[in-house]
């Protein structure tokens, strides 16, 4: 797992890295994960499928870890696993994981949405980075 937590006044951001653009969604995607709670206590137990498009890859990462922020808000959906497919402007995932139980997973943060304010995505040589701040 290549993410960390950044400082940000207010909000929490996160740095996530790839040798893929697929592999630093899936890092965000965990990382996110990570502000809700303890995913070594997840199991992998139930699959969510989730395809969605956008125009630019930034969209694209907005749009994807709102998708798995509103499957915990909607369905209680937490990931432990994620695997990412991106093809020209869709994405496919396939995100395993369970219900959040409170009796089980520690409660960390209220994450409400992933924003563009400083958002950042960029390839350097073979390296993908992506910066996320989010509204708590």
């Amino acid at each position: 797992m290549s993410y960390r937590v950044i400082d940000v006044r207010g909000d929490v951001g996160l740095r996530a890295e790839g040798k893929t653009i697929e592999e630093c969604f899936v890092n965000a995607g965990l990382g996110l994960y990570s502000l809700i709670t303890d995913i070594n206590l997840v199991r992998a137990e139930e699959k969510k499928e989730i395809t969605l498009s956008e125009q630019t890859f930034e969209d694209m990462l907005v749009s994807f870890l709102n998708e798995l922020i509103f499957q915990f808000d909607a369905y209680g959906f937490i990931g432990r696993t994620i695997k990412v497919d991106i093809k020209e402007n869709t994405l496919r995932a396939e995100v395993y994981g369970e219900t959040f139980n409170p009796e089980k997973h520690e409660r960390k943060l209220l994450v409400k949405a992933a924003t563009y304010h400083n958002l950042v995505l960029k390839k350097e040589n073979s390296h993908w980075t992506a910066e996320i701040i989010f509204d708590i």
